[in-house]
């Protein structure tokens, strides 16, 4: 689903993966020629069964991690140690952000070991916190924000880098159900305003489904991948709207099928969908009224 005209970065290509932990009689083969492909400006999540390996891909994509075989390819070069372009959003705000750090400071500090000067590292960080909705915490610790407002901190950590592609592993786990929605639209609205590729690692289904113009369904052991599903729910997402809408529930369905490893049942999601069911043309399923 290209939507994007002017995404930056380039296309992060998987080729053949394989990754295997341990020796000998310890040996675990973890994923199993994978392939997928990521374009820029798109937002593809990854999900699938406790233990498939999505992570452990994602550390591979972020060239924190190695594949055992295959390859990790961004645009012309092939990722064997972490870059430039691609930021991590880690799973738990409070091991990710440093509490003796103010929170502009936490933003600015991957910054310095990139060679900015302190008043750049310092302005980036409050475009950045800007940028999430946290303007005026930069003179904050992290341990005076709610879980919410330090995710969003994190994020804005990923964005300082000015990398244009944002990997995100299970971002917003441990907030509450109403951060966890703020959260997932200011996914979408970064990706949106700025152009930016975003790959997240989830194990939530709703939220995969809301998110992505694509899901990335893992399983079998080893991981290797299940389907490659395109979400055709328009691009107007709405968090009352969309997931009150039929197709929704027919993707939503369809993919916890595939994780469960059943069949999925005929004319499921894998039905097109009808041009006047798109929930961007069919604002009448229920008014939102918690739009933003």
């Amino acid at each position: 689903m290209q939507r994007h005209l002017k995404a930056s970065g380039s296309s992060l290509v998987v080729d053949g993966v394989g990754k295997t932990f341990g020796h000998g009689a310890d040996e675990h083969r973890v994923i199993e020629d994978l392939s997928l492909r990521v374009d820029p400006g798109e937002l593809v999540c990854v999900v699938g069964p406790s233990g498939a390996g999505k992570t452990t891909l994602l550390r591979c994509l972020s060239g924190l991690v190695r594949p055992t075989s295959g390859t990790i390819s961004y645009g012309e070069q092939e990722l064997t140690k972490p870059h430039a372009d691609i930021a991590v959003v880690f799973q738990d705000y409070r091991g990710s952000l440093l509490p003796w750090m103010k929170v502009r400071d936490n933003v600015a500090f991957p910054l310095e070991g990139m060679g900015v000067k302190r008043a750049a590292r310092r302005g980036r960080a409050d475009e950045c916190l800007a940028a999430v909705g946290l303007p005026d915490v930069g003179d904050k610790y992290p341990w005076q924000l709610s879980g919410g407002m330090q995710q969003r901190a994190a994020i804005a950590r990923g964005l300082a880098y000015e990398a244009p592609v944002l990997l995100m592993d299970e971002p917003f786990g441990s907030v509450d159900a109403q951060s966890r929605f703020d959260l997932e639209d200011l996914t979408l609205s970064l990706r949106e305003r700025l152009g930016i590729t975003v790959v997240v690692v989830t194990h939530d289904i709703d939220e995969a489904v809301y998110l992505g113009d694509r899901v990335i369904v893992l399983g079998g052991s080893p991981t290797t991948v299940v389907e490659n599903l395109t979400i055709d729910l328009g691009d107007d997402r709405d968090q009352l709207r969309t997931r009150a809408h039929a197709r929704f529930a027919d993707l939503r369905t369809h993919v916890l099928t595939l994780i469960r490893g059943d069949r999925p049942a005929a004319g499921s999601a894998d039905t097109p969908a009808r041009d006047e069911d798109t929930p961007g043309q069919a604002a009448a399923v229920t008014e939102s009224a918690a739009r933003r």
